[in-house]
């Protein structure tokens, strides 16, 4: 069987990986459509090597008859189009933050929890998690499922895409502007960002969180335990693509980094090199256009009892993003979900 599928916000930095991806994992598309703003209608995206979509306004675009949207627009426009494409029939996987906590949307990570993913139904809309929150509960729930975990604390060191290609644009521009000697004023980010790093993504909340610390509480609850206690630090650095973590994780029983080290080996979707040696640890410039998550720098935390740390990466573009909603969507034909086309 093969299906028409939607990719909405073509020409974002997410949009183009998730076309990417789509044609890389062969998913089974009969067709394709790019959509975006009325002002990015007429552009041209790749789809695999030798296919040139031209973008359609997602504005005017009629989604009867198609049988999977990818959403990766930006919230307030996920908000407008995703219930409309979902009302026509079309599955909507949904990557921005719009529709997460709500409780009739189930929030997926493939290899953490793959049998919410049937929970669709009420509104026909799947959530794709946070990228950070995403590498983490890979990373963590082989180790809930041995040893029980109470309670993470977690500082983030996320990379610039994350604020998409504007974000990536500002980092070029404030780099280059250091090096004449010029004064490149921040916009997208709020302070400079090149030789810089910002204790600061998304707005504060009232208790002094930011907004991307609390969609890690959250979100690490809904997919994964909502008895586990989080609490997370996050920073923007000057790093094109690749998002990188420390994990303070303490269990309710013992464990050890060998043990630990074995259970990730087995995990999927994990690709442990934890070598005691200069180098021998994954970086998020290594972790590009790769699909795993990365975990390295494992040991003991002597501090608490059964305590653990580790350090991830992974690319926040693919695996925090593209490759996620495409293998929700893969899940979707494996377990005969999708609409079958004719």
């Amino acid at each position: 069987m093969s299906y028409r599928v939607a990719v909405v916000g073509a020409t974002g930095a997410v949009g183009r990986e998730i076309l990417k991806t789509l044609a890389e994992r062969g998913f089974p598309v009969r067709e394709i459509a790019a959509l975006a703003s009325p002002r990015s209608a007429g552009q041209q995206v790749s789809f695999g090597e030798d296919k040139v979509l031209t973008v359609q306004n997602l504005e005017t675009f009629d989604f009867t008859g198609w049988d999977i949207a990818l959403f990766s627009p930006g919230a307030s426009v996920s908000a407008i189009h995703a219930p409309r494409a979902a009302k026509s029939g079309c599955i909507v996987i949904d990557n921005t933050s719009h529709f997460r906590m709500d409780p009739d949307v189930p929030l997926v990570v493939p290899e953490v929890n793959p049998q919410d993913i049937a929970k669709f139904g009420k509104k026909n809309i799947i959530a794709n998690p946070n990228c950070s929150t995403i590498q983490m509960v890979v990373a963590l729930k082989p180790l809930h499922d041995r040893y029980k975990i109470k309670r993470v604390v977690v500082s983030t060191y996320q990379s610039v895409s994350g604020a998409g290609k504007e974000g990536m644009d500002e980092l070029m521009a404030n780099t280059k502007a250091f090096y004449v000697n010029d004064r490149n004023r921040p916009e997208v980010f709020p302070k400079d960002i090149a030789f810089n790093v910002i204790p600061q993504i998304d707005s504060f909340m009232d208790d002094g969180t930011t907004k991307e610390e609390w969609k890690m509480v959250v979100e690490t609850k809904k997919i994964l335990d909502p008895k586990i206690e989080v609490i997370a630090t996050c920073v923007r650095v000057p790093v094109f693509i690749g998002h990188a973590e420390a994990v303070f994780v303490e269990f309710e029983n013992p464990v050890t980094a060998s043990e630990a080290r074995t259970l990730l080996r087995a995990a999927p979707g994990v690709v442990v090199e934890d070598q005691r040696i200069e180098g021998g640890y994954t970086t998020p410039v290594e972790s590009k256009g790769e699909d795993a998550v990365f975990v390295s720098r494992i040991r003991k935390d002597p501090t608490v009892p059964n305590g653990l740390v580790f350090w991830c990466v992974s690319d926040n573009l693919r695996k925090g993003a593209a490759l996620n909603a495409v293998q929700i969507a893969e899940v979707l034909v494996a377990q005969g979900l999708l609409r079958k086309a004719a």
